[in-house]
């Protein structure tokens, strides 16, 4: 169907959808395969549409909570002098999470809608994949950086900087912590260094497009990264038994896994 003509009719036509959609899921009505006798499906698709094709500068998780909050809250007014308040708040709590749930059953479900509209516009599940993993907020922009993702798949360093991108998840994905920005005083090895000082050229020139959502720009940038990547990675042993010297290398790796990440996740176009 045809969109709101103006910020009224979009406001309105959000509202009621996502109080059908709140309302639906509030209550357990959600669709089941071919069955979606309330047209949960058809109202997904209205949001999405009007979200991504007005360019509203909206984060889909926020109208989301607005949205469930509306439906079934059991918070008394003044529970302290309610005779029964301590039944009041469990139930409160039990209110809550209920809402909690509805709310990440419904956002599962819109990224689903979201993720079938743009494979049937022509992107490939691989670079939807990439982009709706680190779930992003704003839907506006969404085939913005899919056409990032394609512009960078095309490079000759994309393969390797992918494989790099997926090696490196791994190995980040085995501690147990979370490590502050890599010591270049720590550094120890000619590569790690040159990587280091590779992270801190690009990073800047990343931001620099990413802040005006230049996102192409911005991934072809990191191909500059490939060369002291494939260097660090062939010469120097993460995993030492030397804590400090172990603990900054997963430090560099996680500033680079992080730098690399931040439109998509370039690990899912690794073949």
């Amino acid at each position: 169907d045809s969109l709101p003509r103006n910020k009224v009719g979009e406001v309105v036509a959000l509202a009621d959808k996502f109080a059908t959609l709140a309302g639906m899921f509030s209550i357990g009505q959600l669709p089941t395969g071919d069955k979606d006798p309330f047209a949960l499906r058809r109202h997904a698709i209205g949001v999405i549409r009007i979200v991504v094709e007005k360019e509203l500068p909206v984060d889909i998780s926020a109208l989301i909570r607005l949205g469930v909050q509306q439906f079934g809250s059991t918070i008394v007014a003044n529970v302290g002098q309610n005779p029964n308040f301590l039944i009041n708040l469990e139930i409160a709590a039990q209110d809550e999470q209920r809402r909690v749930v509805t709310a990440e059953k419904l956002t599962e479900f819109l990224f689903e809608r979201f993720a079938a509209m743009l494979k049937e516009q022509g992107f490939s599940s691989q670079e939807v994949d990439a982009v709706l993993s680190l779930s992003p907020q704003r839907f506006a922009n969404v085939i913005n950086r899919l056409s990032a993702v394609r512009s960078f798949s095309k490079l000759p360093e994309a393969a390797s900087l992918a494989a790099a991108n997926k090696r490196i998840g791994n190995i980040l994905k085995k501690t147990d912590k979370p490590f502050a920005n890599a010591n270049r005083g720590k550094l120890v090895e000619p590569a790690e260094h040159a990587l280091f000082d590779a992270v801190q050229v690009t990073q800047p020139e990343f931001e620099k497009y990413y802040a005006t959502g230049d996102y192409t720009s911005a991934l072809k940038s990191l191909a500059a990264l490939k060369l002291p990547v494939d260097a660090f990675f062939d010469t120097v042993m993460v995993n030492v038994d030397d804590a400090g010297l172990r603990e900054n290398r997963l430090a560099l790796l996680g500033d680079l896994h992080a730098l690399m990440n931040k439109i998509a996740d370039l690990s899912k176009l690794a073949t």
